[in-house]
C-alpha cells in the first residue's frame, strides 16, 4: 500500500465488506482532494498507523465490533501512543447503546457517529466531519454534543 504524501488522508476501519464499500463510494463523492485508507479490522489499523504516522491522517472514522482488536482497544492504544494520541477519531458504528458511547467518550473519541441509514445521510455526515477544523477544534466537552446528528 502506497500513502500519497501531497494529499491529506482520512482513515476508516471496518471490518464489514459493504459498509467499506458504501463508506469509499459516498466518500469519494465528497472528498476528492483527499486518499482513503481502509482497514480490515482493529489490528490491521495500529499496523497502518504505526507504519505510517507521521504524517498523521486528518481523522480515523473507527468501528466498534471488529474482529483481532475492537474499536475500544484501538481508541485506547491510538490515546496513550505519542504519535497518535492527538489523531481527531469519530467513533462510527451501528451500536447505539448508551454504554458504549459513554464508554468511548471516557476514553477520548472526539465524536460518536451511528452509521446513516441511507447513502446520502452517510455522504452528509463524511461531509460534517470533514468540515471540522481539527487544528482549532476542541473535543465536546458534553455527552449531548459528542454524539453528531445526520
Amino acid at each position: 500500500m502506497s500513502i500519497s504524501n501531497t494529499k491529506p488522508s482520512v482513515f476508516l476501519a471496518d471490518d464489514d465488506p459493504d459498509d467499506r464499500y458504501l463508506f469509499e463510494d459516498a466518500f469519494h463523492e465528497v472528498a476528492q482532494e483527499t486518499d482513503l485508507v481502509m482497514a480490515n479490522d482493529g489490528k490491521e489499523l495500529m499496523e497502518i498507523l504505526d507504519l505510517t504516522v507521521p504524517p498523521p491522517p486528518e481523522v480515523i472514522f473507527l468501528d466498534l465490533n471488529m474482529p483481532f482488536k475492537s474499536g475500544f482497544e484501538c481508541l485506547s492504544e491510538i490515546r496513550e501512543t505519542n504519535k497518535l494520541k492527538d489523531i481527531p477519531v469519530v467513533i462510527f458504528s451501528t451500536t447505539s447503546e448508551k454504554e458504549f458511547i459513554d464508554r468511548v467518550f471516557q476514553q477520548g473519541a472526539n465524536y460518536y457517529l451511528c452509521k446513516p441509514s441511507s447513502f446520502p445521510k452517510l455522504k452528509n455526515a463524511i461531509a460534517q466531519v470533514l468540515s471540522i477544523n481539527w487544528s482549532e477544534h476542541r473535543p465536546p466537552t458534553t455527552r449531548d454534543k459528542f454524539v453528531l446528528q445526520c
